[in-house]
């Protein structure tokens, strides 16, 4: 009867798991799942032993009641102690009073048959105290309790294998299984806490890799950043700064009408420049922020370039050139129309810009399988193998047109990230001096991932 005392070593329950007066870590919480398990096994056990004694009418001495009812103590102010974030009182208090308690059965001259007990707060002690001296010190305790009853003295005057021999070799078997049993428990508990390392060591992998692409985003648009000002600084300073000039002259000189209308002409041409680079910067900044959705629609493509060559057509009779349109009105695709039509008149406009005077720009279409090739093509000076690399590379840099009409290729970066969004790509084909050919595809249906499009290299 009072070997049952000690089953508050294998029972599993659910609780609260108490946390020390410090922050513990994944593996303490586990330790004191563990630990509040047993405490919880102790006390119920405590309760019920008495009362199983009782109704069996055992005449037991005092010492063997008050072992008894021990569990319900001390398992009890363990809980409570837990309960107020005291685990290492706690275990201390758990780790001394039970062996103590459990050798002052056998100071009654009463041989039970538990002394494999004492090896298991030994073990259970190694694993459950933080601290080394704490855990040599109630281990020595056990160690101690264990070599008193069994070694030192080993005739008792009342011997549980005289009375019940069977019940007597139950205490030394439930002693081995629950020895292995807390042993089995602690694995478990130290498996789940490996693992749960490894999926940490995973997040903070991924964690890591996360921080570093956006790291190299950021270099990318610090680097980007600074290129842009850079043609921010050139490009718009110089139309910014002929502009004050024209006017102080008029003002300071009183320049004549017809010196006036001499100098329009440039000027129109430098803010036309302008005006078309801020439109570009204003677009690539709002689709920085991705605040750009894409709305995407049925067009018509040859709507919608007759559209767009209207308003080109003044920059093309500036030279003389014929834009020729020769998309057929059935040519459908499913893209957003604004973005659309910044990519044609991007297009358009640079290979205007590119193209002598009398020239030609031809605007066509090829049909692919599950998208409409666009191409804008130009008898213009065509492009070198850098001037190409460079485009490639999403670079920054001034070019002049025929006209020394300014270009830095923004818009071609705003191309691409346009077309991305909507399902198509862009190429470029070019030779220096034979012109070059801008073609781009958007898919002629529904195209329910959005920017899933690749940019294909130039060549």
């Amino acid at each position: 009867m009072i070997n049952l005392l000690f089953l508050k070593t294998g029972w599993i329950q659910k609780e609260r798991v108490v946390v020390e007066e410090s922050p513990v870590d994944s593996l303490e919480v586990r330790k004191m799942r563990i630990f509040n398990r047993l405490n919880w096994l102790g006390l119920l056990t405590g309760i019920f032993l008495p009362i199983t004694g009782l109704l069996n009418n055992d005449e037991l001495p005092l010492i063997a009641w008050i072992v008894a009812c021990s569990p319900a103590f001390i398992s009890g102010a363990v809980l409570i102690f837990n309960f107020y974030q005291k685990s290492i009182t706690a275990l201390m208090i758990y780790f001394t009073c039970y062996p103590v308690l459990s050798t002052m059965v056998y100071a009654a001259d009463l041989d039970l048959g538990i002394e494999l007990f004492f090896i298991l707060y030994g073990v259970l002690s190694v694993f459950f105290l933080p601290k080394l001296w704490q855990a040599i010190f109630c281990g020595a305790i056990a160690a101690l309790c264990y070599i008193v009853v069994y070694v030192l003295k080993r005739d008792y005057t009342t011997e549980l294998s005289n009375l019940n021999y069977p019940f007597f070799i139950g205490n030394h078997l439930l002693a081995l299984f629950f020895i292995f049993y807390a042993l089995y428990l602690i694995k478990k508990e130290n498996t789940g806490y490996q693992a749960e390392l490894i999926q940490f060591n995973e997040r903070l992998q991924a964690q890591k890799k996360l921080v570093e692409q956006q790291s190299a985003q950021l270099s990318d648009l610090n680097t980007l950043k600074n290129k842009l000002f850079s043609v921010i600084a050139h490009d718009l300073r110089t139309p910014m700064y002929a502009l004050k000039n024209l006017f102080r002259n008029i003002e300071q000189y009183d320049l004549p009408a017809e010196e006036v209308k001499m100098m329009i002409p440039d000027i129109n041409q430098e803010m036309q420049f302008t005006t078309n680079l801020m439109e570009n910067l204003l677009q690539w900044a709002k689709s920085q922020l991705q605040s750009a959705a894409t709305h995407p629609e049925e067009l018509n493509m040859a709507l919608l370039t007759q559209e767009v060559v209207g308003l080109v057509r003044l920059q093309a009779s500036s030279k003389s050139i014929e834009v020729r349109n020769e998309l057929k009105k059935e040519e459908l695709v499913w893209a957003d129309k604004d973005m659309t039509q910044m990519v044609l008149r991007n297009l358009i406009s640079n290979a205007l810009k590119f193209t002598p005077e009398n020239g030609l720009v031809e605007i066509g279409s090829r049909e692919l399988d599950s998208h409409i090739e666009i191409y804008v093509k130009d008898n213009g000076k065509g492009m070198s193998p850098e001037t190409l690399e460079k485009l490639e590379e999403n670079s920054f840099f001034t070019t002049q047109g025929t006209n020394n009409e300014a270009g830095t290729g923004i818009g071609l970066m705003l191309c691409r990230e346009y077309l991305h969004r909507n399902g198509g790509w862009l190429s470029i084909h070019s030779q220096l001096g034979e012109g070059s050919e801008f073609r781009f595809t958007l898919p002629k249906h529904f195209h329910p991932t959005g920017g899933t499009g690749r940019v294909a290299p130039v060549g």
